[in-house]
C-alpha cells in the first residue's frame, strides 16, 4: 500500500486525489487545502491536515501530491522533501527558474523522486509522434508550431489564474506546449525571444497577464520553434505542427485528431485514448464551456471526459513508479526534476526577453 497525502484540493487536486485512489495498492490519507479540504477528505476517507508541516510530517504519508496555486508550489515540495516524501508537483513547478532549482535540489538531496505534472507527456498522440520521430519517419525536425488561443470574455470575477504575480500568465500557466517542443526537439533551445502585450483584455475586471504572446526558438543544428498563446484570438485554434525533411505530424487538439503527412499522403491517430475521447475534446472547444483557449474549472467540478482519461493515465504513471516500477527512458526526465526545470528555465529567458526587449541566451538562465 502507498499512501498519499494531497496539497491543494481544488478542482485539479481533487481530481488527482480522486484518479489516485482508483489504483490498487493506493490510497489519499491526508488533504490539506485551507478553502476546499473538509469535502473531498469526506469523499475519499482521508484526515483533514491543520497545515503543510502537519501533512508532511505524517507518518501514514509517503508521497506528498501539490496541487495548490502555482505560486504556492515551492513550500509543500521541499518540505515534503526534507521529511523524506516522494514528490508530485502539478505545472508549472515554479514561476522562476531559482525556486524550480532549490526544489528539484532538496528532492534530490533527500533522496526522493520529483515528478513533474506535464500531463501533455501522456497523451496518446504526443507519445506516438515521439515514437515516429525517433523512428525517422518524418526525417530531421526543422521546426514545431504551436497555438494555444482563443477569445476571451469578461468573467464574473478575475480567477488567480489571470494573475501574472500568482500564475505566471499565459507562458507559466499553459507551459505544456513549451514543455512539449522541448520534449520533441531533446532538450532546451540555444536562445528565446518573446514578444506580445496585453491588446485586448486591460482593466481590472480582466486581470494583468497579457493576451497575445509569441515565443521564438532557436534549437541547435538550424532547428527552430515559434509558440503562441493568449485571449485575444478571434480564431481560436490549439495544436502541435512538426515539420520534418521528410514529412510533417499534426497534433490538432480543437479539431481533434493526430495526422501523419509524408509524400503527400494523410494517414491519422488519435490525439488521446479512444475516438469517444478525441470527439468531446472537439465538442467542448466548439460549445461555450471555454474561457478562451481554457475551460477553467473550480472546486467541485469534474473534468471532461478526455482530461479525466490522461489524470488517471497519469495517476496509474506516478503509482507504478511508488510501487517500484522502473522509469521508461521517454519519462527520465520527468522523475528528476529535469524536464521541469528545462521548462521554467525556457521561460524565465522568454521573461527576460519581452522585458528588456532583446535575444536571450539559455546560458544566460541555466549558468546562474
Amino acid at each position: 500500500m502507498v499512501k498519499y497525502g494531497v496539497v491543494g484540493t481544488g478542482y485539479f487536486g481533487a481530481e488527482l486525489a480522486r484518479y489516485m485512489q482508483k489504483n490498487d495498492g493506493a490510497e489519499i490519507t491526508v488533504v490539506y487545502d485551507p478553502e476546499n479540504a473538509e469535502a473531498v477528505a469526506e469523499e475519499l476517507g482521508a484526515r483533514v491536515a491543520s497545515s503543510i508541516d502537519e501533512l508532511v510530517a505524517c507518518e501514514d504519508v509517503d508521497c506528498v501530491i501539490v496541487a495548490s496555486p502555482n505560486y504556492l508550489h515551492k513550500e509543500p515540495v521541499i518540505k515534503a522533501a526534507q521529511n523524506g516524501k516522494h514528490v508530485f508537483c502539478e505545472k508549472p513547478i515554479a514561476l522562476s527558474y531559482q525556486d524550480c532549482r532549490e526544489m528539484v535540489d532538496a528532492c534530490k538531496e533527500y533522496g526522493v523522486t520529483f515528478m513533474a505534472g506535464h500531463i501533455m507527456n501522456f497523451f496518446n498522440g504526443v507519445h506516438h509522434a515521439k515514437e515516429l520521430i525517433n523512428e525517422g519517419v518524418i526525417g530531421d525536425i526543422l521546426f514545431c508550431h504551436t497555438a494555444r488561443n482563443g477569445w476571451e470574455e469578461m468573467q464574473p470575477s478575475v480567477s488567480w489564474k489571470k494573475i501574472r504575480e500568482k500564475s505566471g500568465g499565459h507562458l507559466y500557466h499553459h507551459i505544456h506546449e513549451l514543455d512539449c517542443v522541448q520534449f520533441l526537439m531533446g532538450g532546451l533551445p540555444e536562445t528565446v525571444t518573446m514578444t506580445g502585450g496585453n491588446v485586448a483584455h486591460e482593466g481590472e475586471n480582466f486581470g494583468d497577464e497579457d493576451d497575445m504572446i509569441f515565443v521564438n526558438m532557436e534549437f541547435p543544428g538550424k532547428r527552430f520553434a515559434l509558440l503562441e498563446w493568449g485571449s485575444a484570438y478571434r480564431w481560436g485554434e490549439h495544436y502541435v505542427l512538426i515539420q520534418g525533411t521528410k514529412g510533417a505530424i499534426k497534433i490538432d487538439m480543437f479539431n481533434c485528431k493526430g495526422t501523419l503527412k509524408v509524400d503527400g499522403k494523410e494517414t491519422y491517430f488519435l490525439v488521446h485514448e479512444s475516438q469517444e475521447e478525441d470527439d468531446d475534446r472537439t465538442r467542448i472547444y466548439h460549445s461555450t464551456e471555454m474561457d478562451g483557449a481554457i475551460a477553467y474549472g473550480k472546486p467541485g467540478k469534474r473534468t471532461p471526459m478526455w482530461l479525466a482519461s490522461i489524470i488517471d493515465k497519469e495517476m496509474q504513471y506516478l503509482h507504478a513508479i511508488m510501487q517500484g516500477e522502473p522509469v521508461t527512458e521517454e519519462f527520465k526526465k520527468l522523475l528528476t526534476g529535469e524536464a521541469a526545470l528545462e521548462a521554467i528555465a525556457t521561460a524565465d529567458a522568454c521573461t527576460l526577453s519581452i522585458n528588456e526587449d532583446r535575444k536571450v541566451k539559455l546560458s544566460e538562465i541555466v549558468s546562474k
